[in-house]
């Protein structure tokens, strides 16, 4: 049994070329198997091999079992890093997504240039992800289940045991004597997967014997499927993508077959470090698309606003309010924004010759440009020059006293225009913007 576990990875590890490896290690019977097998490895171990143990801080037991991944790692001669991951609560997503959201991100973070992170899970997690994608109701995509092999923070995260029964990894255990950790959360059915696992595959299996064997068949001919029309969907999305603000064309995207457009979507929001919708809040966007001129619709979920505005799709984090009176005292040097994003001079060195204030918007402000005869209001230039208007409040604003001198870098008086020049440098705004790469915990 451990030979055929070891002869396994050393075969696999020939779809991962040179790549370090990191291995993901809970202390429970899968990772553990994974761990000493790869330990084994003169191959594996030439790479680098380390593990890293995420803390959640859920269980009161949490300290010893990282002290138990350290011995354990310690009789293998493998580099042991214990990361202590900041589960959000009360974002609508349950503790068991949140818990895992959370673990992705602090192993992402961890992950080294060009490192595989990697993963035990197996036959029976690749079923179970399926049924809950199912559940779910995903498309091609979703029941595809998930990928052998994928990018994931700054390297790849590699599933090397997708075919492997879970039963043949406890065989590896007991035949090793290996310690591992009993995690009670992992017996509680209130949590899905937990539910599927307990409940309801025992009597598919009492029902049907193959149905693991036919689920991940399913699933292999859904990523076929999902693969073959990323091949049609992705060069529609450069098409209809913005490079300059990441933005979608809305006609374009509605005139998509739903098959296209709906993993377009995903991926597009999967890019930007946000959730994919659910059918239901997937709909409501399409019906927003037909929305009258000059509304803004926003559709929120989760950890993602998507608005529409001007015929494109925009998403983003949602945003909360900047503080109305924030002001701070300005000669050109970085500032962090309230609202998000920054301002400063630039060159970055540069400095103004007398100190002004930065302001936020409060309403009523005006502006005459240089360059033109009339003064105007700063909420008729922001339509005028496009600004999107979530991104209005929390536009800096140059204040000599109560004289208005410029509106970020986009609109300066004839005053304000002579400060920078006297300074020998330009404003610059730069907008916050989403993360780019792939979610750590959206994908599979």
């Amino acid at each position: 049994m451990s030979v055929d576990l070891q002869a396994q990875l050393r075969a696999a590890l020939a779809d991962v070329a040179d790549a370090a490896l990191c291995v993901a290690y809970s202390g429970g019977p899968d990772s553990t198997a994974l761990l000493h097998a790869l330990a084994q490895l003169p191959e594996a171990r030439a790479r680098g091999l380390r593990a890293v143990h995420v803390d959640h801080r859920l269980q009161a037991q949490s300290p010893a079992w990282a002290e138990h991944c350290r011995a354990f790692c310690a009789t293998l001669d493998v580099p042991l890093t214990v990361v202590v991951a900041q589960v959000r609560r009360g974002r609508g997503n349950g503790l068991e997504a949140a818990a895992r959201e959370a673990r992705y991100a602090a192993m992402a973070a961890e992950l080294r240039r060009g490192e595989c992170l990697v993963l035990a899970q197996h036959r029976d997690d690749q079923a179970e992800t399926v049924l809950l994608k199912l559940l779910r109701g995903a498309g091609p995509e979703g029941l595809g289940g998930m990928r052998p092999l994928r990018a994931f923070g700054a390297g790849a995260l590699w599933r090397p045991l997708l075919a492997c029964p879970r039963e043949d990894l406890l065989g590896y255990v007991g035949a090793a004597r290996l310690p591992v950790i009993e995690d009670p959360s992992n017996a509680d059915t209130r949590l899905a997967r937990n539910f599927l696992r307990h409940r309801i595959m025992p009597q598919l299996l009492q029902q049907w014997p193959q149905a693991v064997c036919a689920i991940v068949h399913s699933a292999q001919l859904n990523r076929a499927a999902a693969d073959a029309l990323q091949a049609r969907w992705l060069p529609e999305l450069e098409r209809l993508r913005d490079p300059a603000n990441n933005s979608l064309d809305t006609a374009g995207w509605l005139a998509l077959d739903p098959a296209l457009r709906h993993p377009m979507l995903d991926h597009w929001l999967h890019a930007a470090g946000l959730h994919a919708p659910t059918t239901a809040q997937r709909q409501q966007i399409e019906r927003q698309c037909q929305a009258q001129a000059g509304r803004v619709p926003c559709i929120r979920w989760r950890d993602t606003e998507l608005r529409i505005w001007k015929g494109r799709l925009w998403a983003m984090s949602p945003q909360e309010p900047p503080p109305a009176d924030w002001t701070i005292a300005w000669e050109g040097q970085e500032v962090i924004l309230p609202g998000g994003g920054s301002f400063a001079l630039h060159p970055a060195d540069a400095r103004l010759p007398a100190p002004v204030t930065l302001r936020l918007r409060q309403g009523g402000e005006r502006l005459k440009p240089m360059g033109t005869p009339y003064t105007r209001d700063v909420r008729d230039l922001f339509q005028q020059g496009e600004v999107p208007p979530w991104q209005r409040h929390a536009c800096p604003l140059v204040y000599d006293g109560d004289e208005l001198l410029a509106v970020a870098d986009r609109w300066a008086s004839a005053r304000g225009v002579a400060l920078f020049a006297a300074a020998g440098a330009r404003p610059s705004w730069r907008l916050c913007t989403a993360p780019v790469g792939p979610h750590p915990g959206s994908a599979d």
